[in-house]
């Protein structure tokens, strides 16, 4: 997990939350948290500052979750859907759990469409290896900006620039694993699992600021079922989880896929105008 997701993903929370209730005059988010040492975000220890449990690398989980990186990065194109949970902090302070759902359709080495809707306002990603446009259909608004040549790159820009951040990004970047492990302090297999009936491996994993864990499928096609991740250095630990569905790792794939013409009627926008662009409303706000 990339620490700079973390605190992207928090920054957007607090923004979040105020968009979806309508606060001009809320709290203000919160600031990103400072980079923790790995002794923040390790396990805390006892009141005497003994008993600390030591970190624990299994190789065992790291072959698993290198197996599911390899069927990821190794497959041109695939298709999949999501429902994603996260906790963002409310106007009183109380953190609240809003929900989302993405269908997301990719092509390697630079090709994505993403339908996201839910909790959060309704948008569509469409990046095509030279442009990447951004949809709005409640409001029938879009925006389109040159993008970079491969989808790793588009998707950090779209969350450096513009402050769109998808929950299930690590598994969408051309080596899942490489960027899941930086930093890594501690991995273990928990068991076998089962998600929505499907056998699978569930391990856990701890890196500064972040404990996460993920349930892989068991059998010929190791791939992401489910993904939980809590913020240890947050206030209030905050938590995502994203669960995977209907993995299609041969689509057919319609001439066109990842083309983007703007619907009938639609207005454009300038894709990082600081008055209401599409991307910063549909994240909550600028960042600061």
């Amino acid at each position: 997990m990339r620490e700079h997701h973390t605190r992207r993903a928090l920054f957007l929370s607090g923004f979040l939350a105020l968009t979806l209730f309508g606060c001009a005059h809320g709290p203000k988010p919160p600031a990103a948290p400072a980079q923790p040492s790995p002794a923040s975000a390790a396990p805390p220890a006892s009141a005497t500052g003994e008993n600390r449990p030591a970190p624990v690398i299994e190789q065992r989980a790291l072959d698993l979750l290198k197996q599911m990186s390899q069927t990821l990065a190794s497959t041109k194109s695939y298709t999949y859907s999501s429902r994603s949970t996260m906790e963002v902090p409310g106007k009183t302070g109380q953190y609240l759990t809003f929900f989302s759902r993405a269908d997301v359709a990719l092509e390697r080495p630079d090709k994505l469409r993403a339908k996201v809707g839910g909790d959060i306002p309704s948008f569509q990603i469409v990046y095509d290896g030279k442009q990447v446009a951004a949809y709005d259909p409640d409001k029938n608004l879009y925006a389109t900006a040159p993008a970079p040549a491969t989808l790793d790159d588009t998707l950090k820009m779209l969350m450096d620039q513009s402050g769109v951040y998808f929950p299930s990004s690590d598994v969408m970047v051309s080596d899942p694993y490489a960027t899941m492990t930086q930093g890594l302090q501690s991995a273990f297999v928990v068991g076998t699992s089962t998600v929505d009936g499907l056998p699978c491996q569930h391990l856990a994993f701890m890196a500064p600021g972040i404990h996460w864990e993920i349930w892989i499928e068991t059998g010929k096609h190791p791939l992401p079922l489910r993904l939980a991740a809590t913020y240890t250095d947050a206030a209030n630990f905050p938590r995502f989880q994203v669960e995977f569905a209907d993995w299609n790792l041969k689509p057919r794939l319609a001439p066109g896929a990842f083309a983007f013409k703007p619907p009938a009627g639609a207005k454009r926008i300038e894709f990082a105008s600081e008055k209401g662009a599409i991307l910063k409303q549909l994240e909550g706000g600028p960042q600061p």
